[in-house]
């Protein structure tokens, strides 16, 4: 593709896994080594932006030696004074949910010469409370554009939508898709339930059509179908798709392969360095190198020299002439052989690889009517000479064919991987136990064993438990609006309970105050002692001036271990009137009971609204009104004789009150719903 200005040049590696090993002597920097090789292969072929698909660190929670090394590898090649020949054109608040909500190299502090566009994979996911992974401390120090982060939306199997990083350079226009890793069961759940995952178009502008984009998605997940439930599809992925960058599988296949009647090509670069000695990864590892001209595209796979050798081999012992099942020296012997032939071979150095490291070698063997041999002891005699002498062999039977069933023959070996003893879930145990979960749901607590159990997060189960609170707080305060209940209700409601417990007796409706302080529980007994004996309605007390300000100004003061400030409002409230009602009823002469019943229902209403007065602002009581300060010149002194006294006195005068009862006409009590319907009004 001849004219540069308008070919985008794009480097394509995934799964380098930074940190892998990194306690190991021999091995500790084969990880670093690689990823710094492919900075300098995208240098070297001036590329203009570098494309990783997942799983940058083996850790979830990297060493601070792993974070060093990372930030000073990118750090050397990714800040320059190169010049940047493509534009975002898409909303990049969107594409890079941070702080910052901007592609690195427009940030006018830095120089990106080498921008790197990234997603996570299942090694460095988002985890905790934030939902933060390593890569986003990355992010945060401008080294690479961390994309493709979905908000799943909450508990069940959540709603994702994909949006493009749009890239225009010249006549070339490409929508890059980024999907960070999601667990694979949830997935193809989502995948196959409607409108669960959105793909958001690019809109039509200045001209150009939806066609005229090129579309690369770049995902991370299972492909391999062991578990049709535990692997995503290619037929899942939509149409209008180009190309397709497959992380997460180790094995390199780096030349694109179509799918067939989906129309577009997957490339599957493989990770860049061994961490499962199997016989995948023992290819030769790659990178591609992707050129793209409008809606064409030419792929160029370079391959990596720092990577270091691994050889594989699989021995069937029962099938080796030289092997004596009594002997075990031959079969010590046979084993030696391998070995040294495999070491032989990769330490001649070839065009690729001019450097030699020490290998790195695994023997499969089945031993199926051998007797097995200590793998340790036999690797001591290779210290030195292989990177991996204390698991060179691995041992295996031949699975037994099962005539019962139509399942084919599987290896115990791998039936006894702890790999797969781990993709047990919670939700299949509740399925087998017939459980039904009452408090959290299975997928969410699911997920927050796996964080806790493989990425060591300490809040997954916190964090789990407060999404959902979360949730549920959110739903109970919205069906709380349809069925709001007015304070107003709630007074007249206790009105009314009040009034039906309105026949208690004089000490009840005293203890009514007894929230108020020694002075003014004294004053309402001395006004009770001055009121007339053998009237019934002495037995309500005169307001201190406490409450007379509590009732006027509308706030309570706090008594003594007495409930919530409205409650005590309405118990003064209460009481104020009804004592109210009492003083002045004994100014009222009159002959029936009617004009009884009527002054004393206009003075309810008055009494909710006490007159002020200068003497109500000072601590002094105020001074009775006409007739009301008889005989209290005698106990106008305060002190506790003056109580006892007064007390004696009401109580001796509650027997002449019963004797004269049937002599006097009786009188209505006050309503108390009149009351609280005032103080409603207010």
């Amino acid at each position: 593709m001849g004219d540069e200005s308008n070919t985008l040049r794009v480097l394509v590696a995934t799964d380098c896994h930074l940190g892998y090993m990194e306690k190991d002597e021999i091995r500790r920097f084969d990880s670093f080594e690689a990823f710094e090789e492919i900075c300098s292969l995208a240098e070297q072929n001036k590329v203009d932006f570098v494309l990783l698909g997942g799983d940058l660190f083996h850790e979830n929670k990297p060493s601070r030696s792993t974070l060093v090394k990372t930030i000073e590898i990118l750090r050397r090649y990714c800040l320059n004074d190169q010049p940047v020949k493509f534009q975002v054109v898409s909303d990049q608040t969107i594409n890079f949910p941070n702080r910052f909500g901007q592609v690195n190299y427009e940030d006018p502090n830095f120089n990106v010469g080498l921008p790197v566009f990234t997603i996570h994979g299942n090694h460095d996911d988002p985890a905790g409370v934030d939902n933060l992974s390593a890569i986003d401390i990355l992010s945060a120090c401008n080294l690479v554009n961390y994309f493709g982060k979905m908000d799943l939306g909450g508990s069940g199997v959540g709603e994702i939508a994909v949006y493009p990083v749009l890239v225009k350079k010249g006549t070339t226009f490409v929508a890059l898709y980024g999907l960070g890793n999601i667990r694979d069961e949830r997935l193809n759940r989502m995948f196959q339930t409607p409108h669960a995952v959105q793909w958001m178009r690019p809109e039509t502008q200045d001209g150009m059509s939806v066609s005229d984009w090129f579309n690369i998605l770049v995902l991370h997940q299972n492909r391999i179908k062991t578990n049709p439930k535990s692997a995503i599809n290619e037929h899942f992925l939509p149409r209008f798709l180009d190309f397709i960058v497959w992380g997460h599988e180790h094995e390199c296949l780096i030349d694109p392969q179509e799918v067939p009647g989906m129309g577009f090509h997957i490339t599957q670069p493989g990770s860049s360095v061994a961490t499962s000695l199997i016989d995948g990864e023992a290819k030769p590892k790659h990178v591609l190198l992707l050129e793209i001209k409008g809606n064409q595209y030419r792929p160029t796979k370079i391959p990596l020299r720092s990577v270091r050798p691994f050889h594989y081999a699989e021995v069937v012992l029962k099938d080796e002439v030289d092997v004596d099942p009594n002997d075990q020296a031959s079969v010590l012997e046979h084993l030696d052989k391998i070995v040294r032939n495999l070491i032989k071979k990769s330490s001649q150095p070839t065009a690729s690889r001019p450097e030699t490291k020490l290998p790195l070698i695994r023997i499969k063997v089945d031993y199926s009517g051998f007797s097995t041999i200590n793998p340790q002891r036999f690797g001591q005699k290779y210290v030195g000479k292989v990177a991996n002498p204390q698991d060179i062999l691995i041992f295996s039977k031949s699975a037994k064919k099962r005539q019962t069933t139509g399942v084919g023959n599987i290896d115990d070996s791998e039936k006894l991987r702890p790999e797969e003893l781990n993709q047990q879930t919670i939700e299949a145990l509740v399925a087998e136990n017939n459980l039904k979960m009452e408090i959290l749901p299975v997928d969410d607590l699911d997920i927050a064993l796996h964080d806790f159990v493989s990425k060591d997060d300490k809040m997954a189960f916190y964090a789990c438990l407060q999404r959902n609170l979360e949730e549920t707080r959110t739903k109970l305060n919205s069906e709380a609006d349809k069925f709001k209940i007015e304070e107003e209700d709630i007074i007249v409601k206790v009105g009314e309970c009040m009034q039906d417990t309105g026949g208690r007796s004089v000490t009840a409706q005293s203890n009514l105050n007894s929230f108020s302080d020694d002075e003014d529980t004294s004053e309402m007994l001395l006004g009770a002692r001055t009121t007339n004996a053998g009237r019934k309605a002495s037995g309500f007390t005169r307001p201190s001036k406490d409450a007379t300000d509590v009732a006027k100004t509308g706030t309570s003061r706090r008594g003594r271990g007495r409930g919530t400030a409205s409650m005590k409002q309405t118990t003064l409230n209460f009481s104020q009137s009804r004592s109210s009602a009492a003083i002045r009823s004994e100014e009222v002469q009159s002959s029936s009971d009617e004009e009884n019943e009527t002054n004393e229902a206009n003075e309810v209403v008055e009494s909710s609204e006490p007159e002020e007065s200068p003497q109500q602002t000072g601590r002094k009581r105020a001074a009775p009104r006409g007739g009301r300060g008889r005989g209290r010149g005698a106990t106008a002194k305060r002190g506790r004789k003056a109580d006892i006294s007064s007390i004696q006195s009401m109580l001796m005068s509650k027997d002449d009150d019963d004797d004269d009862e049937d002599d006097r006409p009786k009188k209505p009590p006050p309503r108390v719903t009149r009351n609280y319907g005032a103080v409603r009004r207010r």
